[in-house]
């Protein structure tokens, strides 16, 4: 029993460790979310912080609404974008580690 326990110590201790570095990892890459066929796009860093918009010539005319509407999709996007690399990466770190049914890590 002694053993087992000194194994499952160690494990979280690497788990520990190995989460850390991915989500030092994670804060350094950037994604890019677009709308329009990429008329506007947003730089978004693993933080989830904005880095960078970028609206083409063409919507900056009359049409407020629709401009609104894209940078809003843009950033929707690219908020799934960095949700869906955070899970990929958080799911090869909990790989093999017997987690119960509907538990999540706090991430």
């Amino acid at each position: 029993m002694k053993n087992a326990l000194g194994n499952i110590m160690q494990q979280a201790q690497k788990m520990q460790e190995d989460l850390k570095n991915v989500q030092e990892e994670l804060a350094l890459m950037q994604v890019t979310g677009e709308s329009g066929g990429g008329l506007v796009t947003i730089v978004m860093s693993g933080k989830r912080e904005a880095r960078k918009v970028t609206i083409d010539d063409s919507l900056l005319g009359d049409d407020k609404d629709m401009l609104e509407d894209l940078v809003a999709a843009a950033i929707n996007d690219a908020v799934n974008k960095v949700g869906k690399m955070k899970k990929e990466k958080m799911s090869s770190v909990t790989a093999g580690i017997p987690l119960p049914p509907g538990f999540t890590l706090p991430f």
